[in-house]
């Protein structure tokens, strides 16, 4: 028996009891009892843990974190979905009666303990991910490769902010073999305290491009703020980097500096560990050769995209070195699937037969939209079918935000893309460049674009949407699916 399969039967039915929790956040506990002034100690254990009453599953400790709203004023509907207990910063006097309570000073400090306390209990390896593109995507080929080997441990959203990264470090189950932590930022600085809460035996860095330019004076300067991720890396950690990016030198300087054990590379470029020989779109996925480590070897995998293909390099990299095989994570690649509004493909009914969509439509910048446009001109239309490119603006570029929409005008015309229909200003200096047969529709907000989009799209069409996530762009996506939702069910209606 492996241990991957031995760790299969094994759970951990409690994530944190009331104690546990009391002695790693150093809160108090409490409940309110038949006398509305008198607190009592209450034991109780915790199967989760929430932030969103919305999403809150019973068992679980709802943290009443102060952020958009404050927490505390939803205590009573965390309760009545059945949580466990709450983790709070004061004893409302509304609480209800007998609901167990950890009362703390800050109750994100005490979101942070506790993911402290979950990572020094656990003996697994943990792997932080960030970049400019492709942590997400990368997080999730991670969770797939490293089932082969043991349990993993990794959130099911994009928690990669300051709330984001401890809630999933506190959700780390004692017995789990790996963990998988996306970190992400906006400004500098912010990277240094969320990795060093996770102390990763493995740092990725996926890419350095133009992001979040709207904080940042250059691209170099983004490039110092991912390398902060090799601060938190524990003793004999590794760094995982991209070979062929032009800050590769600046990258592994800074993870020498931070004290990185050893270092791996991936990329196209002769001379990295982890080498893309050639890239062949196969249907809904691709065809790799490569050279990992010396030696020449060729596999099927499920996503489709070059820079997919980096990014599973850049996840083999990491797998291997915390020590899960490397053959049963390379036969695990042609089951991975694209995540929601990350490249997933659908067939989507249309007026006369089908078309294909490809939901790129979470968040954008640059680098991923003109790797989400390579990905549309590598697909083939079927019969007449052309492709079509609907774009959202893409934000908190700074001053090179007009430059940079205008520039995709090539990486347009490369794909070979039949229409295009741009939202938003920013995506005005695209439209304004483009040649006059590939002008589909301009909208000052994607919205707009839904009823056009609706009616052009034919049978055989490739459909790619990508955009900023407030570009709304994925209304777009969203009213493609819910139309061939409809008519699937007007067919069966009839059948």
């Amino acid at each position: 028996m492996t241990k991957g399969e031995a760790s299969k039967g094994r759970i951990d039915p409690e994530l944190w009891n009331a104690f546990e929790a009391a002695a790693a956040t150093g809160g108090a506990l409490c409940a309110r009892g038949g006398d509305p002034s008198r607190w009592i100690a209450e034991e109780w254990s915790a199967a989760g843990i929430s932030i969103d009453t919305r999403t809150l599953k019973p068992g679980d400790i709802f943290v009443a974190l102060r952020d958009a709203r404050d927490g505390h004023e939803f205590l009573n509907n965390a309760f009545e979905a059945g949580a466990a207990a709450a983790l709070v910063a004061r004893a409302p006097d509304d609480a209800p009666e007998g609901a167990p309570l950890l009362v703390v000073g800050d109750t994100l400090e005490g979101l942070r303990d506790l993911a402290k306390a979950a990572r020094l209990r656990n003996f697994g390896k943990r792997i932080a991910v960030t970049g400019s593109a492709g942590k997400t995507s990368t997080k999730e080929i991670l969770r797939a490769i490293l089932s082969s080997a043991g349990t993993v441990h990794a959130a099911d959203k994009s928690f990669n902010n300051h709330w984001g990264v401890p809630l999933t470090l506190a959700r780390l189950p004692m017995h789990s073999e790996f963990g998988v932590f996306e970190i992400g930022m906006n400004h500098p600085g912010e990277i240094t305290p969320l990795t060093e809460l996770v102390r990763p035996h493995a740092a990725i860095v996926t890419t350095v491009a133009a992001a979040h330019l709207e904080f940042f004076k250059s691209v170099e300067e983004i490039a110092e703020a991912k390398a902060e991720i090799f601060s938190g890396l524990a003793r004999g950690g590794v760094a995982v980097l991209p070979f062929d990016n032009d800050y590769f030198e600046l990258l592994k300087k800074r993870a020498e500096q931070a004290g990185a054990a050893s270092f791996v590379t991936f990329g196209e470029k002769d001379g990295a560990d982890f080498q893309l020989l050639h890239y062949r779109a196969d249907g809904a996925g691709a065809r790799l050769e490569v050279r990992i480590k010396g030696k020449e070897r060729e596999f099927s995998v499920g996503i489709p995209g070059r820079h997919q293909a980096l990014n599973m390099l850049a996840a083999l990299a990491a797998a291997d070195a915390v020590g899960a095989p490397l053959e049963p994570a390379i036969d695990a690649l042609s089951s991975v699937t694209p995540a929601e509004g990350r490249g997933a493909r659908s067939e989507i009914e249309v007026e006369g037969g089908t078309a294909t969509l490809i939901d790129e439509s979470y968040n954008a910048n640059p680098a991923s939209m003109t790797a989400a446009i390579g990905l549309l001109g590598a697909t083939a239309p079927q019969g007449n079918g052309r492709r079509i490119a609907i774009l959202g603006e893409m934000l908190e570029l700074g001053p090179e935000g007009p430059e940079l929409h205008k520039i995709l005008e090539k990486a347009l015309v490369a794909a070979r893309v039949d229409r295009v229909y741009a939202a938003g200003k920013l995506m005005r200096h695209l439209w304004d460049d483009l040649p006059a047969d590939m002008r589909g529709l301009y909208a000052d907000d994607a919205v707009g674009m839904v009823g056009p989009v609706l009616d052009a799209v034919s049978p055989g069409d490739i459909v790619m949407v990508k955009g900023s996530n407030a570009s709304k762009v994925s209304a777009v996506a969203r009213a493609l699916k819910e139309r061939s939702s409809n008519r699937n069910e007007e067919k069966e209606s009839r059948a």
